[in-house]
């Protein structure tokens, strides 16, 4: 693909939208980039851009900027029906997302993965069992690093190991990964997606030019996601916590093992107990990485060391201090239902749960029944205190804290020792953070704050 010289339009100048404008211009491209956001709003990244060279267009989109470009690159977090980019597309402008693009330049293979719950879990612990099997290997997507950014670094012999997220699957065109996981689909994101039929069809993107060479990692104890083999080009394996499969990873016995055919005879990988991950969504995180890391020809016994020395991800029920007997878990990346489910069934009883933040279209009466009897008092903050009070009334005790501080300062008052503290919100953050990983810091601050250490680095 030929960007010297040409003109393109970036729109929406989030971290994506950044990496792609510094890519566009290291390749000799006439870069634009058009946010709704303020100048003043862009902060340090308009500076740094305006120094090489790319034009900004702050405070809104104009239709005849949109007009004279050669290429339009949308960010994964702009919807792609917004009025100017349905204008343009119907004159034939050329559109491509950010994963798109770099795919145009990313050399080696690639592990895609995708999910509506432990993407990120799932992605960094591909990453070192990779790094264990002796691969070389890129981590990024929707884990913090843009695929763009990987592309010029990206060897013929090396692996890209990439989070994808159902906003950067749905504008990709001829993206391939060598591997393809999809953990598990359950709603969400439909206030953007609109129906859960188009949130299914976005996550299936990831396989639609896959090719009969090429492998599909499904969940077979979820339905919507086992659904997907119907439709698969490729080869398809499996996982599964409670029954052997006829090829991909299982537990049987206590043990993850792994068979590549059904005429294959089980190999051990390694024992449930020596997963250091705690909650059953974890082992099914585990069971995926293992399928595509044998998939990729790594030894059973470089997976298992990986395996057992992998500590939770930032924000993925991290554990975070106990005080006074109290335990305290961090699960900010719980955006969804599904996974404030996954994060309360890993506790049995004594939950003191945080909920709120920005509203998705969620259901939150799927969460009654674990409520009932896990939970002892639910705090809610943020936007959606209200609808989630409504739907939840009865299951358990409610408290409207409002903020994050006050729900914590209130939990840590009505907590008893052998008690959990837990932020598991449901909710996207941006209605009082700027992120998950924003909201989650602030929780760790807040807690250790109460022990006296201050900022959460510190512990």
């Amino acid at each position: 693909m030929e960007l010297k010289g040409k003109r393109v339009l970036v729109v929406g100048l989030g971290k994506s939208g950044f990496a792609a404008a510094m890519f566009l211009r290291r390749h000799g491209a006439r870069v634009t980039v058009s946010d709704v956001r303020s100048a003043d709003s862009l902060g340090k990244d308009l500076p740094l851009l305006l120094e090489e060279g790319i034009a900004v267009e702050a405070g809104g989109h104009g239709l005849l900027t949109f007009r004279r470009q050669d290429l339009i690159v949308v960010s994964p977090g702009v919807p792609t029906d917004t009025p100017e980019l349905r204008q343009v597309r119907n004159f034939g402008q050329t559109i491509l997302g950010e994963v798109e693009l770099a795919s145009r330049f990313l050399k080696g293979k690639t592990l895609g993965i995708t999910g509506s719950n432990g993407k990120t879990t799932t992605t960094s612990l591909c990453g070192e069992i990779f790094k264990a099997g002796g691969l070389q290997v890129q981590v990024g997507g929707n884990i913090g690093v843009p695929v763009v950014a990987l592309a010029d670094d990206s060897r013929d012999d090396s692996w890209n190991v990439l989070e994808l997220s159902s906003f950067q699957l749905e504008s990709t065109i001829t993206f391939r990964p060598e591997i393809a996981v999809i953990l598990n689909i359950t709603p969400d994101h439909l206030d953007r997606h609109g129906t859960f039929a188009n949130y299914v069809a976005a996550k299936e993107r990831i396989f639609a030019n896959q090719r009969a060479e090429d492998f599909l990692v499904l969940n077979a104890d979820d339905d919507v996601a086992a659904r997907a083999a119907a439709r698969a080009p490729s080869q398809v394996y499996w996982f599964s916590c409670s029954r052997v499969v006829r090829q991909g990873a299982f537990v049987h016995e206590g043990v993850v093992a792994y068979r590549a055919s059904e005429q294959s005879p089980a190999e051990p990988i390694l024992p449930v107990d020596a997963i250091p991950l705690k909650g059953g969504h974890n082992l099914e995180n585990v069971l995926a990485a293992v399928c595509a890391a044998r998939l990729a020809g790594i030894a059973p016994e470089a997976i298992r060391l990986a395996v057992e020395s992998f500590t939770a991800v930032e924000h993925r029920l991290e554990f975070v201090a106990k005080i006074d007997g109290v335990d305290y878990y961090n699960d900010s990346k719980a955006t969804n239902v599904d996974a404030t489910s996954k994060a309360l069934a890993a506790f049995p009883s004594g939950v003191h749960l945080i909920l709120g933040g920005k509203d998705k279209d969620s259901d939150y009466r799927l969460l009654r029944p674990l409520l009932e009897g896990r939970a002892r008092v639910v705090y809610t903050i943020g936007a959606a205190a209200g609808k989630i009070e409504q739907q939840v009334q009865g299951a358990a005790p409610i408290v409207r804290a409002g903020t994050l501080a006050r729900a914590v300062e209130l939990a840590a008052e009505a907590a008893e020792p052998g008690e959990v503290v837990l932020l598991a919100p449901a909710c996207a953050s941006f209605d009082q953070f700027v992120n998950y990983e924003d909201r989650g810091r602030a929780f760790k601050e807040l807690v250790l704050a109460r022990r006296g250490l201050g900022v959460w680095q510190s512990a």
